[in-house]
């Protein structure tokens, strides 16, 4: 029964699906106190959150069962994720939930600071009647600059160009293929300063985004510009901002979100021309819902060891190159696992090798299945999460490389390892309909399949020399399952491969090393 731990107010519709799992127990807890959510976090499987619950990493290090944290939204300012990742723990988000709501709410933001509405909506309440007061401009053929062309940059752009707006876009991914495809320009981050009338920014908020819009930003920008920010606080230097619009550089500007929330007293509070929400962005019915379902399912997959695809500390697949990945996990994951029983010593490098069509994609995925597999002989809590993470730790020095040429076979994987006293390779490969084979263990070939217990024993290529090893296995009643021999020259050194029904017990290896054919005996569990 897995126990997943709900610390914010989250829609009821949306973790429904939770609610209803056999398989799982909802523990519902919100405005725990940072005393209370260190107790609750021992027995959780995962945590779902949304922005209020701070997952520090001392809630993440008391979380010791945790394998998940859900943010039903986008935004993970909120949870330490450098510390969730050396633990292991898969991050996951929302970012479709939300994207309709947030580009709705930041194209109503950006007429009503065309329009002036919310100055124009309380002078009237007043009983005044401020006509010219507040007179404002159309968005028809005005530019729009969006920095940061994600789910929710794409949705506003759409809407833009239905009013007429020419959209100026900027984003490190955006190609001038799908820019023309969505009907706007792609532009440099400095053409979108300098030449728009409204800007508005959709990026996360990260080392490189923080203070984007700063008073260098302010000064390149033409008079009379008007700034939308939905996305993070802290993307736009606030008192640059409040600076600008003083100096009547900035016409106005439409705020969803602050560096600090709430704002209190705030600078621009106090000038006419901010208007501002609470961090409305994602705060309508249909959004809450589809948040809480999102990642409640994303969760749910996690804690199921099923295929999930939010997570923020795992590199995004896309479904397509998922799914040619797919078959090839198990053997990934088993090859470094197999590889790193076979030498001795403390690890060093880990060279990763694809040919024949694995060259021809992107393989970082089945690469991190394999560090998985190779440091999970020496470390627990190990996953594809924290597996980079760990050998960059320990100096473990890990290598891709791609070769077209696959020696006969469509797809080969070799894994190489070094350590500070020995190395060795080993070679893999699907084969249609048998599954996953070693197929070369260093310079033998044999055909292994990479499963259960194994003996791997090097020893000079005599006659009678299997015969009494398979004695000497019967004397302990281990029974062989399989064999494979791989050698080069006849009389030559060579290996033995033996797959047998039960672990291999110490005094057998003793037992076969004092054979005088036999040079090494590696008892290897997959």
């Amino acid at each position: 029964m897995y126990r997943v731990l709900i610390t914010d107010p989250l829609s009821h519709h949306g973790i429904e699906q939770l609610i209803r799992a056999e398989d799982v127990e909802v523990i519902q807890k919100t405005s725990l106190s940072p005393e209370e959510l260190l107790e609750e976090i021992q027995y959780a499987d995962a945590l779902l959150v949304r922005s209020q619950t701070k997952v520090t990493a001392e809630v993440i290090a008391a979380g010791k069962k945790l394998k998940a944290i859900g943010r039903a939204g986008v935004g993970v300012d909120n949870i330490d994720i450098p510390a969730a990742t050396s633990r292991g723990i898969i991050v996951v988000n929302a970012p479709d939930g939300n994207t309709v709501s947030t580009a709705e709410h930041t194209f109503a933001m950006l007429i009503s600071l065309a329009r002036n509405i919310p100055q124009g909506y309380h002078s009237t309440i007043q009983g005044e009647w401020k006509r010219k007061a507040f007179v404002g401009v159309e968005l028809n053929r005005k530019i729009l600059g969006i920095i940061g062309l994600g789910r929710i940059g794409t949705e506003l752009a759409k809407r833009a160009k239905a009013f007429h707006m020419d959209v100026l876009a900027f984003d490190p991914y955006l190609t001038e293929e799908h820019a023309r495809k969505i009907g706007i320009t792609q532009a440099s981050l400095d053409e979108v300063i300098v030449r728009a009338d409204f800007i508005t920014v959709h990026t996360p908020l990260t080392k490189e985004t923080r203070h984007l819009l700063s008073t260098e930003a302010f000064a390149k920008m033409k008079p009379g510009v008007r700034i939308i920010n939905c996305a993070r606080g802290g993307i736009i230097d606030e008192e640059a901002l409040a600076e600008a619009i003083r100096n009547q550089k900035v016409a106005g500007a439409a705020l969803d979100v602050f560096e600090t929330e709430p704002p209190g007293e705030h600078p621009l509070f106090a000038l006419p021309q901010v208007i501002a929400t609470p961090h409305l962005g994602a705060s309508t019915r249909e959004a809450q819902e589809n948040v809480a379902i999102d990642v409640s399912a994303e969760v749910l997959h996690i804690l199921r060891e099923e295929p999930f695809k939010n997570a923020v500390n795992l590199p995004s697949i896309p479904a397509e190159l998922q799914e040619k990945l797919r078959p090839y996990q198990n053997l990934a994951e088993k090859l470094g696992h197999f590889a790193v029983q076979t030498v001795k010593g403390a690890l060093d490098e880990v060279t990763v090798t694809y040919s024949g069509e694995l060259s021809e994609v992107d393989t970082a995925p089945l690469t991190r299945i394999i560090l998985k597999g190779t440091l999970s002989h020496y470390l627990s809590d190990v996953n594809d999460v924290n597996a980079p993470y760990l050998a960059k730790e320990r100096n473990i020095r890990v290598t891709e490389q791609k070769m077209s040429r696959s020696h006969g076979f469509t797809h080969l994987i070799t894994v190489k390892i070094r350590t500070d006293s020995s190395d060795t390779s080993v070679s893999g490969t699907l084969l249609n309909g048998l599954g996953p084979r070693i197929i070369k263990i260093g310079e033998y070939s044999v055909d292994v399949q990479p499963f259960g217990h194994q003996l791997l024993i090097r020893h000079n290529d005599r006659p009678g020399a299997i015969g009494r090893v398979g004695t000497i296995l019967g004397d302990h009643r281990v029974n062989i399952a399989t064999m494979q021999v791989g050698r080069r020259d006849v009389g030559g050194r060579a290996i033995m491969m033996l797959g047998v029904d039960k672990a291999v017990p110490e005094e057998l290896v003793n037992a076969l090393e004092q054979m005088e054919e036999i040079d090494a005996v590696t008892p290897i569990d997959l």
